[in-house]
């Protein structure tokens, strides 16, 4: 998940569908901060900042949410925005079907 501090779209999207995520199907979240300096490995090992990853993923809208496979790559169309509360459960979890899907 691409995220930026104080963004309201992000928090429900932590607090909200990620939670049950994580518990229910074993799926591992990790969080990106746009803007953020604190530096962070990227998906080959080279150490990066949040916001040079942010970038180099071509992220404009907070939240986005990536799904990545066994070398790196995207296996399902992203997540971006949360503007559409009544539906997001539902991208949400077709995206994680179809990365789930990608892997076997």
């Amino acid at each position: 998940m691409v995220s930026l501090e104080g963004c309201p779209f992000c928090r429900v999207v932590r607090e909200n569908y990620l939670p049950s995520i994580v518990n229910d199907q074993k799926i591992h979240v990790v969080q990106i901060d746009m803007r953020k300096t604190t530096m962070v490995k990227d998906l080959q090992g080279r150490q990066t900042t949040h916001d040079q990853l942010s970038k180099a993923w071509g992220i404009k809208v907070a939240p986005t949410l990536l799904f990545f496979g066994k070398n790196g790559n995207e296996i399902a169309e992203r997540l971006v925005g949360a503007s559409v509360p009544d539906f997001y459960g539902t991208y949400l979890q077709d995206r994680i079907d179809k990365a789930i899907l990608s892997l076997k």
